[in-house]
């Protein structure tokens, strides 16, 4: 007679999602199999420097401290209930099999249920520039600050369209870079109109108003309505340059930009799995299709996070949680009714709350207007924008993957994770046609670069 098993399952990614899930789980009496790209869990959000360099938590994470010390210590306190694979990365997965590589090589893992908290990363779009050296993400410049303790340069221009840009400027400034402007290109206006939707979490809303309030007090102003970019500089930015509402040029000497417009979602392992997609009209990108409860339309896929569609951190916490339950509910495990209840009501709220600030900061389609052909589109196979015009007018391309075929948008490094949502905002354009009408690039493994290595049988 078989001895029965408990079941296998994998949480991929460390944030605060992929850290709640497997929390959950092994209180459940389970061990998940939990991988991380990073050296020390935490996610983005939440990054921790390197052992030795750590500085306290109110420095890095200021009023999210005590959230990011509770989930920093979820791998320790669960006592070896959870196999916490680190600097780990998910390259492929299909069929119940996942392949990663990590510290020890190349490995499989057969599971029976995997709950992917893949995250989300900046929304890149292409302004004169932007691949010159000194310019970086809203992201990248969080990473640098909470990793490495070091700023960007010694005259910083942040340049956004979302609530990340005050929150990066408040951080970089108290840890004493001089941030000598801050542009956000999407207009005022729609953020006094959807105050009261942000309203569904004040305090949310009210640490927003306190980072923009103390840059102000700081002489830090942010400039809404930005209508235009460019970066100047030989060898390495020395200038940004912007126009106003009103058609006005400026000019700000700096060594180093950090710019984002938005968030969009980490979704190719999701398509790995085979989990049906739609498109988003808010947020202008294509999503997995996930339940409330995190379940997707595949048995054995679930999704947490901001991988399954932006909401934040908090929001982040609660979806790893409630997917996780929705593991054990399908697996027959008993599960707090109750607690379900408790998680399915504060996501409406952080629902409600996303779908505000998403109108209050709108997709700034104006910065594509009378982008120059020259201008790199494509930074991984050197593609311009000149060229994706060049493919519609010569071969009538309508669809994101002939464009690809004829152009190599998207086959370099990154698999259009950077420059896929805008060659399709561009391709959309050229063919005078709705944005959902372009399509989205296939995902194919690896999902990021892996190195070479001897794969011992």
């Amino acid at each position: 007679m078989t001895e029965a098993r408990d079941p296998v399952i994998a949480v991929i990614g460390a944030g605060p999602a992929g850290l709640r899930a497997a929390e959950t789980l092994a209180a459940a009496g389970l061990r998940p199999v939990l991988f991380d790209e990073a050296l020390r869990p935490g996610g983005q959000i939440y990054r921790q420097p390197p052992a030795g360099a750590e500085r306290p938590p109110a420095q890095l994470y200021g009023f999210e401290a005590a959230k990011a010390t509770r989930l920093h210590g979820v791998v320790a306190r669960a006592a070896g209930r959870i196999d916490y694979r680190p600097e780990t990365l998910v390259w492929s997965l299909a069929e119940g099999q996942l392949d990663s590589v990590g510290p020890h090589g190349y490995a499989r893992l057969a599971y029976d249920r995997i709950v992917l908290a893949t995250g989300a990363m900046d929304r890149v779009l292409p302004f004169p520039g932007w691949t010159l050296p000194g310019v970086f993400t809203l992201g990248a410049a969080q990473i640098a600050l909470k990793a490495q303790g070091v700023a960007l340069g010694r005259r910083v221009v942040l340049v956004g369209a979302g609530p990340l840009l005050p929150l990066v400027a408040h951080q970089l400034r108290k840890a004493g870079a001089n941030v000598v402007a801050a542009l956000d290109v999407t207009p005022f206006w729609p953020k006094l109109a959807n105050l009261p939707g942000m309203l569904a979490l004040p305090g949310t809303l009210a640490k927003g108003l306190w980072y923009t309030a103390r840059n102000r007090l700081a002489g830090l102003a942010v400039q809404a309505n930005v209508q235009a970019l460019r970066v100047e500089g030989k060898a390495r930015v020395e200038a940004l340059v912007w126009r106003d509402a009103a058609g006005r040029e400026h000019r700000i000497a700096c060594d180093a930009v950090a710019a984002s417009f938005g968030l969009r979602s980490e979704t190719q392992l999701a398509d790995l799995a085979g989990c049906r997609f739609g498109f988003d009209a808010t947020t202008r990108q294509w999503l997995p299709q996930v339940s409330a409860a995190g379940r997707s339309d595949i048995a054995t896929v679930y999704l947490a996070g901001d991988g399954a569609g932006i909401g934040g951190a908090d929001a982040a916490e609660l979806r790893g949680e409630r997917a996780a339950l929705a593991v054990l509910e399908d697996l027959g495990r008993k599960v707090d009714g109750a607690r379900q209840g408790v998680l399915d009501r504060g996501l409406a709220r952080h629902a409600r709350f996303r779908r505000a600030l998403e109108a209050a900061y709108p997709f700034p389609s104006h910065l594509l207007d009378n982008l120059p052909d020259d201008t790199l589109l494509c930074r991984c196979e050197g593609v311009s924008v000149g060229t994706l015009r060049d493919a519609v007018g010569r071969c009538e391309v309508t669809e994101m993957n002939r464009l690809k075929a004829l152009t190599r948008i998207g086959m370099g490094r990154c698999q259009g994770r950077v420059c896929g949502q805008a060659a399709a905002e561009l391709l959309a354009r050229a063919c005078e046609a709705d944005i959902a009408a372009a399509g989205r690039l296939r995902g194919n493994p690896p999902v990021k670069p892996i190195p070479f290595r001897k794969i011992e049988a």
